[in-house]
């Protein structure tokens, strides 16, 4: 069945969550076959879906500056797609700290938050493929939650890796670069359950 015209909004969200996709894939690549070396390209890579998922997000909202009615209230539209932008910024938040510390070697528990940065994003790519049914959807709200479940198992990561950071790791330099970088992989995570929220948000409000 053709979706009505009003679910463009949702369409477009769905496209955001393929940035945020395509993003988390990156880092994924990037942080298993590490070079420290090829870091400026990766970045340049890295930024231009970010820039791509901004583009659409700039459209989204000049369409919603020009439209009377919303299929649901302007400010949840915005805090959608804000929401969602922010997981692909932050994606490229961790590359750029990376750069900025010259890290040289990557760590296992970096490779395990980055899978789990991974699943979060491609949970939410489902959840917003069935998002413009919100009213309806038999579905929406075992994403959601598994959304959340992945953002604890992020935490549980964070918290093992800085812990093993702090107790064996004697190079400050190191220490100050994985200590940031632990804490924006974990911001990932977190931003992806801010995307979850705002879709149980709006399910509350129009319920």
């Amino acid at each position: 069945m053709a979706r009505k015209k009003d679910t463009n909004y949702f369409d477009t969200f769905v496209e955001l969550a393929v940035y945020s996709c395509k993003a988390a894939d990156l880092l994924n690549e990037i942080l298993n076959d590490y070079n420290a070396q090829q870091l400026p390209a990766k970045m340049k890579q890295m930024h231009e879906i970010e820039h791509s998922g901004d583009e659409a997000r700039h459209k989204m909202i000049k369409r919603l500056s020009r439209e009377f009615i919303t299929p649901i209230e302007r400010e949840d539209i915005m805090a959608m797609a804000d929401s969602i932008d922010t997981v692909t910024d932050t994606i490229e938040d961790v590359l750029m700290r990376m750069y900025m510390y010259n890290v040289k070697d990557v760590k296992d528990y970096a490779l395990k938050m980055t899978a789990v940065i991974v699943k979060c994003c491609n949970s939410l790519k489902i959840a917003l493929d069935e998002f413009y049914n919100f009213r309806k959807s038999t579905r929406l709200h075992d994403l959601v939650v598994e959304v959340n479940r992945l953002e604890e198992e992020g935490d549980v990561l964070f918290m093992e890796a800085t812990r093993k950071l702090y107790v064996e790791c004697q190079d400050y330099k190191e220490l100050a670069a994985w200590d940031t970088t632990y804490h924006y992989l974990e911001k990932c995570c977190d931003a992806c359950e801010d995307v979850a929220n705002a879709i149980e948000n709006v399910i509350m409000k129009n319920s």
